[in-house]
């Protein structure tokens, strides 16, 4: 009787494990934490992805600081920042024997946006003025869409801020409603991650239309837009390289999707995006002796 029941727990254990969905680099389930602001480029490379592998990518957006939270404090997470791991992060994973495989794959660009009919040009030390409590001419308040997001961060540690400005300073719930907000208001200037304007959400698209993208001055002479080609040369002053943190620590759907968005297919959908790519993907041009 005890070799019976023996055999049959070695069988159920047996069929749970062949029943057990497989997870491989292009087979499996995982969640990828994805910073809010970079959302519309990401549900794109998921998309294709997903069309061609059986893996399947959980999309979550949240802020750049819960991302960063939600990694640090659970193991085997894939997350999407647009910024790469700090000394202190990567000092963090090493002490649990953890080492996250980091693959930056675009450069995208925080842009500045006013309400349609207005000035069309801004110097970024306005801003940073602006954010420092001085008056500026043009400028009524910043309208983030978040203030844990990495656009207010960045603005935040160019300005050297400590702490949140008691005024002039307004965040959203989401960069929808950030957007929406600085197309109703006139003097506001909002700080928006690129691809919410190059990729606008359903039903954004006749908001995005009132709106300016606007010309930054930096350290440099001239103003440039956050076009692709000022990304590439070094023009506009606020670019921003995007990184997939892979924290899995094993093979699995994580790093198929970094390889993905890294490789030739995964590099075409950021081109069409309006975001530089790492890397140009290749053209292939056939010549005939005679047009048909």
């Amino acid at each position: 009787m005890r070799k019976v029941l023996l055999l049959v727990i070695a069988a159920l254990i047996g069929w749970s494990c062949s029943d057990k969905p497989k997870e491989t680099i292009i087979e499996g389930t995982v969640d990828l934490l994805c910073d809010e602001t970079l959302t519309p480029i990401m549900e794109d490379q998921i998309t294709v992805f997903e069309s061609d592998y059986r893996a399947r990518i959980n999309l979550k957006s949240m802020s750049e600081a819960e991302v960063v939270k939600t990694i640090l404090e659970k193991p085997g997470q894939v997350a999407i920042l647009s910024r790469d791991l700090s000394g202190d992060e990567v000092a963090h994973f090493e002490q649990r024997k953890i080492y996250p495989k980091r693959t930056q794959f675009a450069t995208d660009a925080i842009a500045f946006i006013r309400k349609k009919g207005t000035d069309t040009l801004i110097r970024l030390e306005d801003v940073i003025a602006f954010g420092n409590g001085k008056q500026v001419p043009g400028i009524k308040g910043l309208v983030f869409d978040n203030l844990n997001s990495g656009t207010y961060r960045a603005i935040a540690q160019l300005a050297g801020l400590k702490t949140v400005p008691s005024q002039g300073v307004y965040s959203f719930a989401s960069n929808a409603e950030a957007i929406k907000y600085v197309s109703e208001n006139d003097g506001m200037v909002g700080v928006i991650g690129y691809n919410w304007l190059t990729q606008p959400a359903p039903g954004m698209e006749s908001v995005v239309k009132q709106l300016s993208v606007l010309s930054v001055k930096g350290s440099k002479e001239g103003y440039f837009s956050p076009t692709q080609e000022n990304l590439g040369l070094g023009n506009y002053p606020l670019a921003r390289n995007l990184f997939l943190i892979n924290c899995q620590g094993k093979e699995g759907p994580g790093m198929g999707f970094a390889s993905f968005i890294a490789g030739e297919r995964g590099q075409r959908i950021i081109l069409k995006s309006g975001l530089l790519p790492v890397r140009m993907p290749s053209r292939n041009i056939i010549i005939r002796n005679t047009v048909e």
